[in-house]
């Protein structure tokens, strides 16, 4: 029997403990984890999570990450205390996910953003979102003209006629050994992309990259990625900068 590869995780493997610079926060019907910068600010980005959800370490990290850059960073619930987990079964996946789709994620994201907006003066807000989180941002650069604009990372793609005429700039981060994502799929969506699409966008492969490349703190980064990682993360920011 063939073991089947896993749809959306990367090797979680053994990972350096972490303490998170920010706290918790409810908004509305969900939990959100918030890290804010160390001047006051009207710029903010949502950041979406993979399918390990909101609490994940790495995910917590990259939140973190994106404060110190200087906008307001919120990671909400989007499982509603439901995530993925290790110990799951890949046999149960596909179930899973048809109670988390990740097209699915409008209230939340209207919920997050009023919040944002009343409670901490946000004028300007981005998205940006790992694996699962990936494929929530290409549905919202879709759908929602409130985002300033989104980077999308190894957020699987889906081919058909309704995905490429994007409302907001979008940056779509892809790793060249992500096994779930092939570099045909990419070279069709920069195809449909240039059809389609009226706005800013603009996709890059990270050489020898794998599913989840770009989350991994630097205690657990092998030396070999963290060029591509840091160049990966130094991209998005660069991108959010222009729009947000």
């Amino acid at each position: 029997m063939v073991e089947r590869v896993p749809p959306f995780l990367y090797d979680v493997g053994e990972r350096t403990e972490y303490k998170p610079l920010g706290h918790e926060e409810q908004v509305e019907h969900i939990n959100a984890y918030i890290c804010r910068p160390s001047f006051n600010t009207d710029k903010a980005v949502i950041v979406i999570h993979d399918i390990l959800g909101w609490q994940f370490p790495d995910t917590r990290y990259m939140v973190d990450l994106v404060a110190a850059q200087g906008y307001l960073a919120i990671c909400p619930d989007f499982f509603k205390g439901q995530p993925w987990t290790t110990t799951d079964h890949w046999a149960d996946f596909a179930d899973w996910l048809k109670k988390h789709d990740p097209t699915k994620v409008d209230r939340e994201t209207d919920a997050v953003l009023k919040y944002l907006k009343e409670q901490y003066g946000a004028k300007k807000i981005g998205v940006v979102g790992f694996s699962w989180g990936g494929m929530a941002v290409h549905h919202l650069m879709l759908t929602n003209p409130e985002l300033q604009t989104g980077v999308s990372f190894y957020g699987i793609i889906r081919n058909t006629e309704d995905r490429y005429n994007l409302l907001n700039p979008t940056f779509f981060i892809f790793g060249e050994k992500d096994h779930t994502i092939s570099l045909k799929q990419i070279t069709l969506l920069e195809e449909k992309l240039k059809q389609y699409c009226q706005v800013p966008y603009f996709l890059k492969v990270y050489p020898g990259q794998v599913h989840g490349f770009a989350q991994f703190k630097p205690d657990d980064t092998k030396p070999q990625d963290k060029p591509y990682i840091e160049q990966a993360r130094k991209d998005m920011f660069d991108w959010i900068e222009k729009f947000v």
